[in-house]
C-alpha cells in the first residue's frame, strides 16, 4: 500500500485560534508544516467602497469597525488625514485627549491580545485577568462617548466633547446590596480623569501579575521561544510594523520618528526585542503596556491644569454648541448643513498614519472637492503580517502555527476591509 507523505489540513475558520474568519490550509509532513496558505475574504465588508458614497463624517463610524479592538486608533488616522487636507488646527487640549485615549485603546488591544494569545497556547487564567482590566477601560470609553466599543469620539478638528466632570456610578439593585455598591464606587467619586488616574496607579502591579503567570513559566517559554523567528532584514522586507517589527530588534515607532498630535512632547521609551521570536514579541507588547500607562499619566497631569476648547471653532467642519445652535439662526444653518450635506474637502490627496497597537495604520484619501471621498484606501498593519504566515510557520509543528497566529495579533475587520 502506498505511503502518503504530505497531506493537507484545514485549520479553521471555526478553530479557536483562527478567530472565526481565517481559513489556513496547511500542507503537512507528519505534524510538521511544509507550507501554510492563509485564505481570507470570509468577513469582507467593503469599507473602502462604502466610504465613497458617504460624507466624510458619516464614514467615521466605519473606522471603529475595522480593527474592532483598537477603535479610536482607527478614527485617529482618519481624522488626521482629513485635517491634513483641510489644513485644520486642532486645539491642544483635544490633542492631549486624543493621545490619552489612543493609549487607553493600546491597553485595550494588548490586553485582548495577551488574554487570547495565552488562551490559544493553553493558559486559561490570563484571559480572565486581562478581561478584568478591560472592563475599567470600557467604562472610560462609555463615560466619554456613550458607547463601550464603537465610540465615534474623535472628530475632524478635535473630539466630540470634553471629558465629563463626573464618573457614572453603580446603583443598588436586587443583585448587589449597598455595601457592595459602595465598594464598587470607591474610585468613581470624582471626574473621569480621577478614575483614569486611579486605574494608572493600579495598573503596573496588574501587569506584574500577568508577568508572574507567563514570563518565566516554562510551558509558556516552550510554546514561544524560538517559534516564528523573523530576522530584522526580513521583517523590514515583509512590511512588518509595530510590535512585529520591534520584536525583531528594529526601534521604529511613528510616535517617536514621525510624531503627530502631542506625542513629541511626551516622555516614553520604545521597547525592542533581540531574536524576533514569539517570546520577544510578547515581552515587547507587555513593556508597551507599561509605557502606555506612563503616557496616560502625563496626559492626565496636563489635562487637569489646562482647560480649553476640544474642537475647532470652524463651524463648516465642526458643529456649533447646542446652546449657540438653539439661539442663533446662523449657527442653526451651520448645524443643519453639516449634518445633511457634510463639509467639502479641497481637491488633492493625503496619507496619514498612526502607530496603531498592531503597527502602522494608514489612511490614504483622494478628494475631488466633493463632500465625499473620491477614493479611500486603508493601510492595515495585520495584512502584511498575515502574508508572512507561510514563511514564519515552515518547519514548525501544527501547535506552533497556533502560537504564530497569536503573536501576529491579527483582527480581520482591517484585513478583510
Amino acid at each position: 500500500m502506498a505511503e502518503i507523505k504530505n497531506y493537507t489540513l484545514n485549520l479553521g475558520p471555526q478553530h479557536p485560534a483562527a478567530h472565526g474568519v481565517l481559513r489556513l490550509v496547511l500542507e503537512l509532513d507528519g505534524e510538521v508544516v511544509q507550507r501554510a496558505d492563509p485564505h481570507i475574504g470570509l468577513l469582507h465588508r467593503a469599507t473602502e467602497k462604502l466610504a465613497e458614497s458617504k460624507t466624510y463624517i458619516q464614514s467615521l463610524p466605519y473606522m471603529d469597525r475595522l480593527d474592532y479592538v483598537s477603535m479610536m486608533s482607527n478614527e485617529h488616522a482618519y481624522c488626521l488625514a482629513i485635517e491634513r487636507m483641510l489644513g485644520l488646527e486642532v486645539p491642544v487640549r483635544a490633542q492631549y485627549i486624543r493621545v490619552m485615549f489612543a493609549e487607553i485603546t493600546r491597553l485595550l488591544n494588548h490586553l485582548l491580545w495577551l488574554g487570547c494569545h495565552g488562551f490559544d497556547c493553553g493558559a486559561m487564567n490570563i484571559l480572565i485577568y486581562c478581561f478584568r482590566e478591560r472592563e475599567d477601560l470600557f467604562d472610560m470609553y462609555e463615560a466619554v462617548s456613550g458607547a463601550r466599543m464603537h465610540a465615534a469620539y474623535f472628530r475632524p478638528g478635535g473630539v466630540y466633547r470634553d471629558l465629563p466632570a463626573e464618573m457614572p456610578q453603580y446603583k443598588v439593585s436586587k443583585i448587589k446590596n449597598a455595601k457592595t455598591i459602595a465598594r464598587m464606587n470607591e474610585n468613581r467619586q470624582g471626574s473621569l480623569l480621577d478614575f483614569i488616574e486611579d486605574f494608572t496607579n493600579r495598573f503596573p502591579k496588574l501587569v506584574d501579575e500577568y508577568e508572574t503567570l507567563l514570563t518565566d513559566n516554562r510551558i509558556w517559554k516552550q510554546r514561544t521561544v524560538g517559534v516564528g523567528v523573523v530576522t530584522p532584514e526580513r521583517a523590514k522586507n515583509l512590511g512588518f510594523t509595530g510590535a512585529m517589527l520591534r520584536g525583531s530588534g528594529i526601534a521604529w515607532d511613528l510616535r517617536k520618528h514621525q510624531p503627530y498630535d502631542v506625542y513629541g512632547q511626551l516622555d516614553f521609551d520604545i521597547p525592542v526585542g533581540k531574536t524576533g521570536d514569539c517570546y520577544d514579541r510578547y515581552l515587547v507588547r507587555v513593556e508597551e503596556m507599561r509605557q502606555s500607562n506612563k503616557i496616560i499619566q502625563q496626559c492626565i497631569q496636563w489635562l487637569k491644569h489646562n482647560p480649553g476648547p476640544v474642537i475647532t471653532d470652524n463651524h463648516k467642519v465642526a458643529p456649533p454648541s447646542r446652546v449657540a445652535m438653539k439661539s442663533s439662526m446662523e449657527e442653526l444653518i451651520h448645524h443643519f448643513k453639516l449634518f445633511t450635506e457634510g463639509f467639502h474637502v479641497p481637491e488633492g490627496e493625503a496619507y496619514a498614519a498612526v502607530e496603531h497597537p498592531k503597527g502602522e495604520f494608514g489612511i490614504y484619501l483622494i478628494s475631488d472637492g466633493a463632500n465625499k471621498p473620491y477614493r479611500l484606501k486603508i493601510r492595515a498593519p495585520g495584512f502584511a503580517h498575515l502574508a508572512a504566515m507561510d514563511e514564519m510557520a515552515r518547519g514548525h509543528m501544527i501547535a506552533d502555527a497556533v502560537a504564530i497566529i497569536g503573536t501576529m495579533d491579527i483582527v480581520f475587520g482591517e484585513i478583510d476591509r
